[in-house]
């Protein structure tokens, strides 16, 4: 999977879908990401390049319990490409 504009919007899509706000803040960030699991908000460094917001977003995606059925068609099928992609990681 290539790191580019259009996977970052599939997973900015996903994570709205999922009910999580998404903001792009400046900080010291150690993992580069932040998750504030009971407000539903992903804060990620905005000082990133694409490719490194990409993986940050994925990261947490493979991270969280989604309900499937607040999910589009589109975010399900990219949920299972990103579950595919971990899988052949192991």
């Amino acid at each position: 999977m290539k790191y580019t504009n259009t996977t970052l919007k599939k997973a900015e899509n996903f994570l709205e879908d999922a009910g999580y706000l998404i903001r792009y803040e400046k900080g010291s960030f150690t993992s580069g990401y932040c998750v504030l699991e009971d407000k539903k908000v992903v804060v990620i460094n905005k000082y990133f390049q694409t490719e490194a917001k990409v993986g940050a977003i994925l990261d947490i995606i493979t991270n969280l319990k989604v309900d499937h059925s607040l999910l589009s068609h589109a975010s399900k099928d990219f949920h299972l490409k990103i579950s595919q992609l971990k899988l052949e990681d192991l």
